[in-house]
C-alpha cells in the first residue's frame, strides 16, 4: 500500500513546526512491548538510521514520497522488538536464537482519521512462509503452525515482515527494529510515563516491585513493566500485552499534556535516543517518507486510535501455552482494515468527529463552498466489532496485577 503526496494541503513551515509535527507522529505511532519502544518518525534527524537501514523489499522499494507534503492513502508500519540479539545486555539472560517476541502493526487508515495498533502474541501459533537469511543465504522451508517469534531466527527482519503480511493479509512496506537495551533510553527521554496498578506488582524474574495504585515508570522500570508476565493478569503474554497497551495509551495521553512537543530540548533528547537505538527498513529511513506520515498523523483524536490484541485464545489443549487465533474474528478485522472500514471496540460505538473540509476539484470552475459558510456534515456512526480486546488511546485504565 504505497502512497503519494496530497498536494496543496501543506502551508510552509519552519524547521522548529517540521520538527513538532514529527514527534508527533513518532509518539502517535509509538510502540511499546516486552522489548521495545519503538517509533516511526523522530529518528531521521540523525544519519545513524541510514547507515543501518535494513532492506525488506527484496530489491524493490517503495515509491519515493514528495518532501513535506502529507501521505495520500493508508499505510501499515511493523515495529519489531527482538529478544536476545547482537547488542542486547547479558542481564536479561540468553536464550537459543534471535526472537522477534515483540510484533505490533500500525495501520493508518487512508482518510487518517483512524489508526488501529495490532499487538501479536509472541506465542500465536501461524503458518510461517519460505523465508532466507540474506547475510548467510540459508534457506528455511515453509512450517505450518509454529510460534511467529521464531520468524527472526528464519531470516530476520524480512522474514518477519513477510510472516505477518502472510498471516494479516496486508502488505507491509515500512518496518522498524529494536532491542531490550533501547528501551531505557527511549523510555528516559520522554520524562518517565504514568501508569495505575489494581494490586501490587513482585515479579524477581523481572526485577519489578511497584506499589498498587499510581506511579510513573521510566527507563529500567518501564522496561520491567512491559516485560513482566509473571506480575500481571493470569501470567499469560495475553495479560502482558494488555498491560503493555495500558502504557501505550498513557504514554499519548501524557505527551499531549506535558508540553513535549513544544520543549526543543526534549524533542532533540528523543531524536537522539531514537535515532541510537533504532534500526528502520530502507524503506521507512527516508525524511520524506517520514515528514508526510507525519502530516497525516498529526490530526488523528486519542479516541479514534485503537490498541487491540490479536483475536486469540489459550484454552486450546493442542497448543498449551500458546495463543491459537481466533481465525473468524481476526478475517474480520483484517477484511475491514483492508477496505477502509473502520470499528470500535464491544461495548461502545462511535461517530467520528465533524468535518467541514470541502474537497477541492481540479476539473471544475464552479469554486467548493469556503470554510466559513460549509456546514458540518455529520459522519456515519461506526459500529463495535465483537470478539476483540484492547482499549483506545483515550482510556485511562489499571493494569490487572497477577492473580497467581
Amino acid at each position: 500500500m504505497v502512497g503519494i503526496a496530497r498536494h496543496g494541503r501543506l502551508k510552509r513551515s519552519n524547521p522548529y513546526a517540521t520538527a513538532l509535527k514529527l514527534v508527533a507522529a513518532m509518539l502517535t505511532v509509538a510502540v511499546v512491548s516486552t522489548s521495545a519502544v519503538a517509533a516511526v518518525a523522530v529518528w531521521s534527524f540523525s544519519k545513524t538510521v541510514d547507515d543501518n537501514a535494513i532492506d525488506i523489499t527484496g530489491g524493490d522499494p517503495a515509491a519515493p514520497v514528495p518532501q513535506l507534503e502529507s501521505y495520500e492513502n493508508g499505510f501499515n508500519i511493523l515495529m519489531v522488538g527482538v529478544d536476545n540479539d547482537a547488542t542486547q545486555n547479558a542481564a536479561y539472560g540468553e536464550r537459543h536464537g534471535t526472537r522477534n517476541d515483540v510484533n505490533i502493526l500500525v495501520h493508518v487508515s487512508a482518510d487518517h482519521s483512524n489508526a488501529v495498533v495490532v499487538s501479536i502474541p509472541r506465542d500465536l501459533i501461524v503458518p510461517h512462509p519460505t523465508c532466507m537469511d540474506a547475510e548467510s543465504g540459508a534457506e528455511f522451508s515453509a512450517m505450518a503452525a509454529r510460534p511467529v517469534n521464531e520468524a527472526m531466527s528464519r531470516g530476520g527482519l524480512l522474514c518477519v515482515v513477510k510472516t505477518v503480511s502472510e498471516l494479516t493479509g496486508l502488505t507491509i512496506p515500512y518496518a522498524g527494529l529494536i532491542s531490550f537495551d533501547g528501551v531505557v533510553p527511549m523510555s528516559d527521554a520522554v520524562g518517565g510515563v504514568p501508569i495505575c496498578l489494581t494490586a501490587a506488582i513482585d515479579d524477581d524474574s523481572a526485577g519489578l516491585h511497584l506499589p498498587a495504585g499510581p506511579s510513573i515508570v521510566a527507563g529500567d522500570t518501564a522496561l520491567a513493566f512491559l516485560r513482566s508476565r509473571h506480575g500481571v493478569g493470569d501470567q499469560s503474554d495475553l495479560a502482558r500485552i494488555s498491560s503493555q497497551q495500558i502504557y501505550m495509551a498513557s504514554l499519548m495521553r501524557t505527551v499531549q499534556g506535558n508540553g513535549t512537543l513544544t520543549n526543543i530540548p526534549t524533542l532533540i533528547n528523543l531524536a537522539n535516543a531514537a535515532a541510537s537505538n533504532i534500526q528502520l527498513s530502507t524503506s521507512l529511513a527516508d525524511i520524506d517518507t517520514m515528514v508526510s506520515m507525519a502530516l497525516a498523523l498529526k490530526d488523528i483524536d486519542l479516541d479514534r486510535m485503537l490498541f487491540v490484541q490479536y483475536p486469540g485464545t489459550t484454552g486450546d489443549p493442542n497448543y498449551p501455552g500458546k495463543v491459537v487465533p481466533t481465525e473468524a474474528v481476526a478475517a474480520e478485522m483484517f477484511t475491514k482494515l483492508a477496505a477502509g472500514q473502520p470499528f470500535t471496540l464491544p461495548g461502545t460505538t462511535s461517530t467520528p468527529a465533524l468535518t467541514t473540509d470541502a474537497p477541492i476539484s481540479m476539473e471544475t470552475s464552479t469554486p467548493p463552498p469556503s470554510r466559513e459558510t460549509a456546514l458540518p456534515t455529520p459522519a456515519p456512526t461506526v459500529e463495535a466489532m465483537n470478539g476483540l480486546t484492547g482499549q483506545t488511546a483515550q482510556d485511562e485504565s489499571c493494569a490487572e496485577a497477577s492473580t497467581g
